[in-house]
């Protein structure tokens, strides 16, 4: 069984091998061991400080950063669509998935029977400590530190906010003109079950644009996909 101190030289240079990938330098490395340090292995090592307090206040800056970016980047977006946006980018699924990309779990600290239990790999442990290392950031280093960290991992994925393009349409179309867009299929073939769908996306008779998928709800996105690049480049209304 490995001494103390020969735990803490491997805790310290595993802690070192994340920053060097992330590309920060924490200030104060407690903060960061803290962030990574699973409540089950807290209890097996002497009751020390665990990652639950600075997942909490990582949770709050990661749900403010996230809203500013949204608010910023969609002036014509409403409340309710903004909303729904911030729910599927600080999601649980969502966060996990960050955590894994950043490969997260290699440096946890967790008890002999979370890591039997595959603890490592496991979503709610791995969402809990992206919210954690936030944590740890705001307070070595700032909320700017903090939200740049977060703002980095998500312009990496700007597709989770801009895949409900028939939504934003529907936003701008009936700001513009009180009306939604209508939806016309335009073309169907294949088999029942295999089936292929285009359609147009209408504003009072004039077509926007045109999209084709395996289902008339896939095409739909593919037409407003087309009619807000359209928008953007002053083709359309």
């Amino acid at each position: 069984m490995p001494s103390s101190s020969s735990k803490n030289t491997i805790q310290a240079e595993s802690l070192s091998d994340f920053e060097k990938k992330a590309r920060i330098r924490f200030k104060n490395p407690k903060f960061l061991k803290e962030a990574f340090t699973h409540k089950s292995y807290a209890i097996e090592n002497g009751n020390i400080e665990c990652n639950e307090r600075l997942e909490f206040l990582g949770d709050s800056i990661i749900s403010a950063a996230v809203a500013t970016f949204l608010f910023k980047r969609y002036p014509d977006v409403n409340e309710g669509r903004l909303s729904k946006l911030k729910s599927q980018i600080v999601s649980r699924a969502n966060l996990s998935q960050w955590a894994g990309e950043m490969n997260l779990g290699k440096y946890l600290l967790l008890s002999q029977g979370e890591e039997a239990t595959g603890g490592r790999k496991r979503d709610s442990l791995l969402g809990n400590a992206y919210e954690a290392v936030v944590g740890a950031l705001f307070l070595d280093q700032g909320y700017q530190k903090a939200e740049k960290f977060i703002l980095g991992q998500l312009a990496k994925k700007k597709r989770i906010v801009e895949t409900d393009f028939k939504s934003r349409l529907q936003e701008i179309v009936q700001k513009k003109f009180k009306t939604p867009p209508t939806y016309i299929v335009i073309d169907e073939t294949g088999p029942d079950h295999a089936k292929h769908f285009t359609l147009e996306v209408r504003i009072q008779k004039k077509i926007l644009g045109i999209g084709s998928g395996k289902s008339k709800k896939e095409a739909e996105q593919c037409a407003a996909k087309e009619a807000l690049t359209n928008i953007r480049h002053n083709k359309t209304i």
